[in-house]
């Protein structure tokens, strides 16, 4: 049973102050809904590898997304608990009436019946009704539970989009290191190439060399420089995918800090059973793998509470007025009424839905087990990968170091019998591009070892470290 006294002067003072404080806070809360919506987070001064990582978890459309939808999972939890608490509904009706003929009338009122002779009649009913559970074969327990793991689902997608986001971004971050130093190797290759036209035009003022050799160099030179050209197109091909990657959207030239990766190349690398089995533990959209599963046992019991009674507990009260038939107050008072009763609804026959219902749980929970074992394959393939790539980039590196060592002292001997004589054109020029090649090819394993035994260490749960 329910009891309600109300003070009307106080009721009134604060109906007035809620109104007056939902409007002061009103704008306070849109402000706060805009800040929601348009707040960037301030640039770095500098864009270091961690720095893009910190400002894309702040910035990227996808994890900004994924974190709002963990928080609307938390609403859910809160509407799942909200079924456990009773409901509370008041209720009026008001009613006017006119017989402009009339002279007397009985009019009923509930369960009274009075006689008016006016032609105007008014009547008002007014009313409150609680209702509780207090069984539902554990439907608003599990709806509970599942909205809890729906929670934690929720943080670990939005943990997995940011490790996914960080992984993007060390990768063009790498590859923008790579495309760097590649240009500065252009650049070598340039200023070799007009050594080398300098001396050869020297030769050609002197009679030595004719100008079909001055040109073959000017050509090689031009080749040099085309290929500065195209590998700077590269590097600013992959800035503006970080760019875009940390949703930057503005004019500003966008470049990151300059720096040199000194790692060692021939470090041991783990294996890959190693990695897989610490990654199992530590990566989240295998945690939420495991949590669907018993996500889908809870949607299993949910679907077989439909097989039993549900009971609820119901209390109220009501009241009626009515024109020409006394005070207000004392009409209400005297046509107080409180009940309380309790409700049971028992299914019987629903055509078969709640076995198929339990049916189709029962199948989403083989589809959820599907989908694990496709996570952790898709996990074992990617830490393999990695790790054949550094074992890879490791033997390439070592003959690639090897052969550019090669390359060098041979270009330098070549250079040098060049200036005496020794050496035509194209031996020259076949040396030159020898070295350029080993030395490619030397970058080329550096960064690609590099890149991928940090990615090993990463899924290990190392922050990336370059």
């Amino acid at each position: 049973m329910f009891y309600i006294c109300v003070d009307k002067n106080k009721k009134v003072m604060n109906i007035t102050q809620a109104i007056i404080a939902a409007a002061l806070l009103l704008p306070a809360q849109i402000q706060a809904a805009d800040t929601l919506q348009t707040t960037v987070a301030a640039k770095p001064a500098s864009w270091t590898l961690r720095s893009c990582i910190d400002y894309a978890k702040q910035n990227n459309v996808t994890v900004r997304k994924n974190k709002v939808n963990a928080q609307s999972a938390r609403l859910d939890l809160a509407n799942a608990k909200a079924g456990r608490l009773p409901t509370v509904s008041a209720s009026t009706s008001q009613q006017g009436s006119y017989a402009p003929f009339r002279k007397t009338s009985a009019v009923v009122n509930g369960s009274q019946v009075m006689s008016t002779g006016s032609k105007w009649t008014y009547s008002g009913n007014y009313g409150l009704e609680a209702s509780m559970p207090v069984f539902d074969g554990g439907t608003t327990k599990n709806n509970i539970k599942l909205a809890e793991i729906n929670t934690q689902i929720a943080d670990l997608t939005a943990d997995a989009s940011m490790l996914t986001i960080e992984e993007q971004i060390t990768n063009l971050y790498v590859q923008i290191l790579y495309a760097k130093e590649t240009v500065r190797e252009d650049e070598e290759q340039i200023k070799l190439s007009e050594t080398n036209l300098a001396r050869t035009q020297e030769f050609y003022r002197n009679g030595l060399l004719a100008q079909a050799d001055v040109s073959q160099i000017e050509s090689q030179l031009a080749t040099d420089r085309y290929q500065k050209v195209a590998d700077e197109t590269t590097l600013n091909q992959y800035r503006l995918q970080l760019k875009q990657l940390l949703e930057i959207s503005d004019d500003e030239n966008f470049d990151i800090a300059t720096t040199s990766i000194d790692g060692d190349v021939l470090a041991m690398l783990p294996a890959t059973s190693q990695v897989y089995n610490t990654a199992l533990a530590l990566r989240p959209e295998i945690q939420a793998g495991k949590l669907a599963m018993q996500k889908s046992d809870l949607d299993v019991k949910i679907a077989k509470a439909a097989w039993y009674p549900t009971v609820r507990l119901n209390a109220g009260l009501n009241a009626t007025n009515m024109s020409g038939n006394g005070n207000l107050m004392t009409q209400l008072k005297q046509n107080w009424n409180n009940f309380v009763g309790v409700s049971v609804s028992i299914p019987i026959y629903d055509g078969g839905k709640t076995k198929n219902n339990i049916a189709k749980a029962q199948l989403e929970k083989q589809s959820y087990y599907l989908d694990l074992l496709e996570t952790q394959k898709s996990l074992w393939n990617t830490i393999d990968t990695y790790r054949m790539n550094a074992y890879n980039a490791q033997q390439r590196y070592v003959a690639a170091k090897e052969n550019a060592n090669y390359a060098r002292t041979s270009y330098e001997l070549t250079s040098e019998q060049y200036r005496l004589g020794l050496k035509n054109i194209l031996e020259l020029t076949t040396g030159k591009t020898n070295l350029a090649t080993a030395n490619q090819k030397m970058l080329q394993a550096k960064y690609t070892e590099l890149l991928n035994a940090a990615m090993l260490k990463y899924y290990m749960g190392d922050t990336i470290n370059l």
